[in-house]
């Protein structure tokens, strides 16, 4: 071979040598690079949860001699629904006792509901025909309130309860008033003293929204300066949200599930940018029609979401109602509601408990 061609040869064979080794050196790189990348985003994500701000509120710790609900109930009530939920079907249960999220749904929060059971008295304190909240003043209402929770506790002691107030922040109206919505707002003062009356007794806040021909949407924007608040939450009253020309309280509302996933996402937002501890949202819902498309709610990772049975009545038709409105088409979380004066018989904690899935929330109107 000539010089010529061994010369060019090495030269090439150099070039290859010094190519290689650049490729090595650029994955090299590159991997350092993702894993470096992987790193920060771990960090950033542990930063984000150790700085998470915590749960404002205390729950009502069980009496000493409180017994687990497995150890309180029979062998058919562990293993089976009450006869009335089953309404004639299979009694066999979907969820074990003490659990409360319906079969198939997860929650990725650090909210209330993950560990505690929410009992709730709902109301607006200008009526008395609204619920048990315009019936009494502030502090026996919440020493009443507190003694209800106890129950619940002692009931369940692995789930303690959270005493909670529903002030319905929103009324509904049968005359379109000034804005032409049908709706009156609670004066702002009023929201702000039952927000100081949780606070100040370690309990949340929900605030209901009843629509009429107004949007969801609008509705919880106009109570962002509380949803702002570590302790409030967010309650929705489908059966109020009317089209134009309909009245509340003539015509049955609805609400379609697309609605109320806006809520959802903006109220997810929020709690982001605002560095808050997670939040509830709660819908009501006593008939089909009031509440459509429950398809399109998703909770998020810092919002739980509940569905609520309030119908009132004979306790064995609304505990077969709970079965077809929460157990069979729920999102996430179950609530029941009680009426004190129209509930026939009005059930007891441990009644209440035997429900498949265990309720989350219970609201007492």
């Amino acid at each position: 071979m000539k010089k010529g061609s061994l010369l060019f040869s090495a030269i090439l064979l150099l070039f290859i040598l010094i190519a290689c080794t650049e490729s090595s050196s650029t994955g090299t790189d590159q991997n350092e690079k993702e894993e470096s990348s992987s790193e920060e985003a771990s960090s950033d994500e542990q930063k984000k949860e150790e700085t998470k701000p915590p749960q404002p509120y205390q729950p009502i710790e069980p009496a000493e001699d409180a017994k687990p609900l497995k150890e309180s109930m029979s062998e058919e009530q562990l293993a089976k629904m009450p006869k009335v939920e089953a309404h004639g079907g299979e009694r066999e249960r979907m969820i074990p006792v003490g659990e409360t999220l319906v079969k198939g749904a997860e929650d990725q929060t650090d909210g209330p509901l993950k560990d505690h059971r929410l009992v709730a008295y709902y109301g607006h304190p200008n009526s008395t025909n609204m619920g048990i909240l315009g019936e009494m003043e502030p502090d026996a209402l919440m020493e009443k309130l507190k003694e209800q929770t106890q129950a619940y506790s002692n009931a369940d002691p692995e789930r303690p309860a959270i005493p909670t107030i529903e002030l319905i922040s929103t009324v509904a109206q049968r005359d379109p008033g000034s804005n032409g919505k049908h709706y009156t707002r609670t004066p702002p003062e009023q929201i702000d003293k039952y927000a100081k009356l949780a606070k100040e007794n370690d309990a949340l806040l929900m605030l209901d929204v009843q629509l009429g021909t107004d949007s969801v949407i609008h509705q919880v924007k106009l109570l962002e300066k509380w949803l702002k608040l570590p302790h409030v939450h967010l309650a929705i009253d489908t059966e109020f949200h009317v089209e134009e020309g309909e009245t509340p309280g003539i015509d049955l509302g609805q609400v379609n599930g697309a609605e109320v996933q806006e809520a959802v996402d903006y109220l997810s937002k929020l709690v982001e940018e605002n560095n808050l501890p997670d939040k509830i949202i709660l819908v009501h819902q006593f008939m089909d029609e009031a509440l459509t498309n429950k398809e399109a709610i998703q909770p998020t990772e810092n919002i739980e979401v509940a569905l609520n049975y309030d119908g009132w009545g004979p306790a064995a038709t609304k505990m077969s109602l709970y079965r077809k409105f929460v157990r069979n088409e729920a999102v996430q979380y179950g609530g029941f509601k009680i009426f004190y004066n129209k509930d026939e018989p009005v059930l007891t904690p441990e009644e209440v408990l035997t429900l498949d899935p265990n309720p989350a929330i219970i609201n007492y109107q």
